[in-house]
C-alpha cells in the first residue's frame, strides 16, 4: 500500500509506476483505492463510474478498469455536499455528517471489492488518500490504515520534499499513528526531489534512527513523463507559450471543473497554446473557447456571470470565434436548464447562454457509457472529419433536446451495445458546438479538424504532425524512473514476491 503525508504527495503516480513495473515482470496486477474524492472520473466498460486515477493505474497495469478498483467515489458539489458513487453507481448526495452515517455499510463493500481483487490478481497495489494521520478523521477511516490492516499490506509512506519540511512530515505522521499502524509502515519514499541526493544522507540516517523505518527511495522531480493529472491542482498550460502564431485555446476553469483530462492532448499539440481562464481579465482574444464539464452546472453558470466571463464568451462568438461546450458546457450553451427534482442545485431552472437552440432537463438517473461514435455533420469545427469514427465516453445526469439538424454526432455503441443515438448540437455556421462526449480531443482527426477551423480566423496553420504521447511508452518511462530510484529488491521482499 502507498500512503502519503498529505494530498498531492505523489501517491497516484507511484502506484501507477509500481503497477507497470510488476506487470512488466509478468504478474497480474490491479490497483485499488477504497475512496476517491475527485471530479475527474471514468466510465468503465460496463458503465460504472470510478476515479480517473484508478483508470490510469489500470492502464499502467495493462488490465481493464473495473468498479472494484475504486468502490467509493465522492464527487463534490456545492454547499459542502458530495454525490456518493458506490460500486460505480450514484447512491446518495450527502453532507460530511450524512456520509459518515453511511460509512459502516460502505466499509463492507470496500472490503468485498478488495478481497475480490486479491483473489483474482497476483498483486494488488493499494493507494491511500490524503494523510493517515488526520486524527479527527481516523475513527471513520475507510481508505488508509484501516485498509492496510484489513489486507495486512506493507505500507510505503510518501513525503513531498517540494512542500518543505519532509522530515517533519514523515516523523510527525509516524508519531500520530497507533502502534499497530506504525508496524505496517515498512518504508519511506521522498518524492519530487531536485538536486544532489547525497545532500539528504544525514537526514535519511536520522529518519532510520528515529523511526526504525528505512528510506527506500528518493524520487526526482520530472517534467518529461506525460501521464494524466489526478486533480485540478496539476492543471497547467501547454507548450505554445506566448507564441502569437499558435492557435490559442482558452478553457474556462470552472470552480467545479470535471474531466479536465479531455484537454491533455492539447498540452502536447505543436502549434497550440492551451490556457485555463479563471478571471475575465485573463480571457484575451482566443481562437477557440471551450466550456468544460462540471459537477454543478447551474452554480458554475452563475459563476460565469458573476465573473463577467459569459459576456466575454458571447462577444467572442459574435466576433467569429468558435465556442465549444462539453457535457455541462454543452448544457450551458443552450437557452434553458430545468431541474425539477433538484438533482443539480436548489433552483428549479436557469437561463443558459443562448448560443444553441437547446434546453436541458436534469434527471435522477446518471448516464455512464463508453461509446463509439461517428461524426455526422461536416461544417465548421467538424468540416475536416465528417464520417470519422471516434471513441469517447459519457457521464451526465441531464437530457438535452431541441438540437438543430443534422446532428454533429451519432453514437453507434454504448458500453459495447449497438445503438443509434444522436448527440450534440451545431449552429448554422458550425462554430458553436455542444456535445456530451468526453474524450473527443483524444481522437486525432477530430482534434485536427477542430484546431484547424479555430486557426482559420487568424490564418494560422498547424504543423503537419501532432505529438500526442504514446501513453504505453509513457507508462514504461514512469516505471523506468521508479526502478532507477527505488530499492526494488526490498519492495519485492516486503510484498512477498520472489527476488
Amino acid at each position: 500500500m502507498v500512503q502519503g503525508t498529505s494530498s498531492h504527495a505523489g501517491k497516484s503516480v507511484l502506484v501507477a509506476a509500481l503497477c507497470r513495473i510488476f506487470a512488466r515482470e509478468g504478474l497480474r496486477v490491479a490497483p485499488f483505492k477504497a475512496q476517491n474524492m475527485s471530479l475527474n472520473s471514468y466510465a468503465t466498460r460496463d458503465g460504472g463510474e470510478i476515479g480517473r486515477s484508478q483508470a490510469v493505474q489500470a492502464a499502467a497495469a495493462m488490465v481493464s478498469p473495473r468498479v472494484e478498483m475504486n468502490p467509493v467515489l465522492l464527487k463534490p458539489e456545492g454547499e459542502s455536499r458530495s454525490q456518493v458513487v458506490v460500486m460505480g453507481r450514484p447512491q446518495a448526495v450527502a453532507s460530511p455528517r450524512e456520509y459518515h452515517q453511511l460509512q459502516s455499510s460502505i466499509w463492507e463493500q470496500v472490503t468485498a471489492a478488495l478481497d475480490s481483487l486479491r483473489s483474482e490478481y497476483d498483486l494488488v497495489v493499494i493507494e491511500g488518500a490524503g494523510s493517515p494521520a488526520e486524527i479527527n478523521l481516523k475513527s471513520r477511516d475507510i481508505v488508509n490504515m484501516r485498509v492496510a490492516l484489513h489486507a495486512e499490506a506493507p505500507v510505503l509512506l510518501v513525503g513531498d520534499i517540494e512542500r518543505g519540511g519532509v522530515f517533519a512530515q514523515l516523523v510527525g505522521t509516524m508519531e500520530l499513528l497507533d502502534h499497530e499502524e506504525r508496524a505496517q509502515v515498512k518504508g519511506f519514499v521522498i518524492n519530487k526531489f531536485r538536486g544532489e541526493p547525497s545532500l539528504l544522507d544525514s537526514g535519511l540516517d536520522y529518519l532510520k534512527g528515529r523511526t526504525g523505518v528505512p528510506v527506500v527511495g528518493v524520487l526526482p522531480y520530472f517534467r518529461d513523463i506525460r501521464i494524466p493529472e489526478e486533480d485540478s491542482l496539476g492543471l497547467a498550460g501547454g507548450d505554445g507559450g506566448e507564441d502569437e502564431t499558435a492557435v490559442d485555446v482558452a478553457v474556462i476553469r470552472l470552480p467545479h471543473i470535471a474531466n479536465f483530462d479531455d484537454f491533455d492532448p492539447l498540452r502536447y499539440e505543436p502549434g497550440v497554446r492551451l490556457r485555463y481562464v479563471t478571471r475575465s481579465a485573463e480571457f484575451g482574444d482566443p481562437d477557440l473557447v471551450v466550456i468544460p464539464g462540471s459537477k454543478t452546472t447551474i452554480s458554475d453558470l452563475d459563476w460565469l456571470r458573476t465573473e463577467n466571463i459569459d459576456a466575454k464568451i458571447l462577444a467572442a462568438r459574435a466576433d467569429g470565434t468558435p465556442v465549444m461546450g462539453i457535457c455541462a458546457g454543452y448544457q450551458m450553451l443552450g437557452t434553458r436548464l430545468e431541474d425539477p427534482h433538484r438533482v443539480e442545485s436548489s433552483r428549479s431552472e436557469a437561463e443558459g447562454l443562448g448560443l444553441l437552440p437547446t434546453s436541458t432537463t436534469f434527471l435522477r438517473e446518471k448516464a455512464t457509457y463508453q461509446t463509439r461514435v461517428r461524426v455526422a455533420a461536416g461544417r465548421g469545427l467538424l468540416s475536416g472529419c465528417r464520417e470519422t469514427e471516434a471513441t469517447a465516453y459519457e457521464i451526465h445526469m441531464g437530457v438535452t433536446t431541441g438540437q438543430a439538424t443534422p446532428m454533429p454526432f451519432i453514437i453507434e455503441s454504448r458500453s459495447s451495445k449497438r445503438v443509434e443515438v444522436p448527440d450534440g448540437a451545431l449552429d448554422g455556421e458550425g462554430l458553436t458546438l455542444g456535445t456530451y462526449l468526453h474524450g473527443l480531443f483524444h481522437n486525432p482527426q477530430v482534434r485536427r479538424s477542430i484546431l484547424e477551423c479555430a486557426g482559420r480566423r487568424r490564418s494560422l496553420t498547424l504543423p503537419d504532425e501532432g505529438s500526442e504521447p504514446d501513453q504505453n511508452a509513457e507508462y514504461d518511462k514512469l516505471a523506468d524512473w521508479a526502478c532507477a530510484n527505488l530499492d526494488m529488491a526490498y519492495l519485492r521482499r516486503i510484498a512477498g514476491l520472489p527476488a
